[in-house]
């Protein structure tokens, strides 16, 4: 969260030739009534539901890429759960970016946006979660310094790096 990952998205799915942005956390949105966030020491339920949210935008995106769009996926997937995300994408090739700008960027743009996104969670917890717990596949991009349209511009020029299949 903060890390860029929405305008980034957004920015790369507008330069490529046809493609759609598939925002993961819409899908948490969609449940209306019982929905549990994914919180420190969640319970089942809560886990539950972001793995819904998971097959929902895997399968999603398999649907624009079935139909000839590139599926710009956004999310926050962190650890061991991120290989287990890429299985639920069948289509090849795929492409991961990880966007890893440093703590202290990350939070000065928290505390700067109007939606804060951190509740229960810090972002040193989840800093220390994506640096030591996250598999180091893909294309991974310090973004502290760079305007979106700059990481995009990584993004496009390093994609082969992104290439995991």
């Amino acid at each position: 969260m903060a890390a860029g990952k929405s305008t980034v998205a957004q920015r790369l799915a507008e330069r490529l030739p046809r493609a759609a942005h598939v925002r993961g956390d819409a899908f948490r949105r969609m449940i209306v009534s019982d929905r549990r966030e994914f919180t420190p020491g969640e319970g089942s339920e809560a886990s539950a539901q972001l793995w819904l949210r998971y097959r929902l935008s895997a399968m999603v995106a398999d649907g624009y890429a079935g139909a000839g769009f590139t599926a710009v996926v956004q999310d926050v997937i962190l650890g061991p759960a991120l290989l287990r995300y890429l299985d639920l994408v069948t289509t090849s090739p795929r492409y991961l970016v990880v966007l890893a700008p440093r703590p202290d960027i990350v939070a000065a743009r928290e505390r700067a946006r109007v939606k804060k996104g951190y509740g229960d969670w810090t972002v040193e917890a989840l800093d220390q979660s994506l640096r030591n717990e996250t598999p180091r596949i893909g294309l991974w991009i310090d973004n502290s310094a760079q305007t979106a349209d700059a990481t995009v511009d990584e993004i496009l020029t390093d994609i082969s790096i992104a290439r995991i299949n």
